[in-house]
């Protein structure tokens, strides 16, 4: 599968953005697929992340260390996400002609850079929506576009900065996106 990592970006970006919109006012403190992380914990990771990810294009690095969110949020949680999410795909997009980007996991092509940040903000969408009972699954053609750089980094980053939990067990016949979730240290019939 021919995978165009720009395109990938604006709909895992979508989905992260109506994940983060349906989060009842209640929820932003509860538990997550993310053990250690509650629903604001996710969404501030992934905020960060995102700007992370283009900060070496960008020449600015995110408010915090997307390791470690803050358990907070000011006013309206999803607020500023819009923006970011516009800022940085628009960071990728300035590197579309050129043969490689800086990244925080080294140079890459733009479009390679997209598709790792689409990884990102798909996964905790997920979690996002998972955590909080929204009817939002991570899609089965979302997941087959991210199987290729999921393969590529997750490995990388579970290795070389522990960030990934290690992978869970899935039955026989798990769909794409079972697998995918799988592979990346969660279990995809978590539950609050």
């Amino acid at each position: 599968m021919t995978v165009d990592g720009f395109t990938l970006l604006a709909d895992a970006h979508d989905y992260l953005l109506a994940a983060a919109r349906g989060v009842p006012a209640g929820a932003w403190g509860d538990a997550t697929p993310c053990s250690e992380w509650t629903v604001r914990q996710v969404l501030n990771h992934a905020r960060l992340d995102q700007q992370a990810l283009v900060m070496q294009i960008t020449g600015v690095a995110p408010a915090s260390d997307p390791f470690a969110p803050a358990d907070t949020t000011a006013g309206d949680p999803v607020a500023e996400l819009p923006e970011v999410l516009k800022a940085a795909a628009a960071a990728w997009e300035s590197g579309r002609d050129a043969e490689s980007v800086p990244t925080p996991m080294g140079p890459m092509p733009a479009g390679v850079g997209a598709a790792a940040a689409a990884l990102d903000a798909g996964i905790h969408a997920w979690d996002i929506a998972r955590a909080t009972g929204q009817d939002l699954p991570l899609a089965e053609d979302m997941a087959e576009a991210l199987e290729d750089i999921a393969s590529r980094l997750v490995d990388f980053v579970r290795d070389s900065f522990g960030k990934y939990a290690p992978p869970v067990a899935v039955p026989e016949g798990a769909n794409r996106a079972e697998r995918l979730l799988a592979f990346t240290g969660r279990d995809p019939h978590w539950s609050r």
